[in-house]
């Protein structure tokens, strides 16, 4: 079953590229791929559960759960606002992904080592 969950997670996240690449064409479908990839990406996400007590990775667990709803927004703000306001929510969204991908890592190693 785990397995499938880590296909469904890298196809999301494939997917999320691919949406925002292609918007940039303004292809109809491309908000309709971005939106499927971040909702993929996103329950992949919010399903993996940190059971632990270090307050520190719960609260980065947190900052990734609310980036990866900030990605599900940017999908929606690609349908509705007609500039490129997205952009902005995918910068917040990613830059939160970015941070949390690096240092929970980092934090459980610190919480197996001590």
């Amino acid at each position: 079953m785990k397995k499938i969950y880590n296909y469904i997670y890298m196809l999301g996240g494939i997917l999320l590229v691919v949406g925002a690449a292609l918007y940039i064409t303004r292809w109809a479908w491309a908000p309709y791929i971005y939106i499927a990839g971040s909702f993929m990406f996103g329950a992949m996400q919010m399903m993996d559960r940190y059971t632990g007590t270090n307050w520190m990775i719960r609260r980065l667990r947190r900052q990734q759960i609310l980036g990866a709803i900030v990605l599900m927004v940017t999908g929606i703000a690609m349908l509705v606002c007609k500039h490129n306001e997205w952009i902005m929510c995918l910068l917040v969204g990613c830059l939160l992904e970015l941070y949390t991908a690096f240092r929970i890592p980092q934090e459980l190693e610190k919480e197996k080592a001590g």
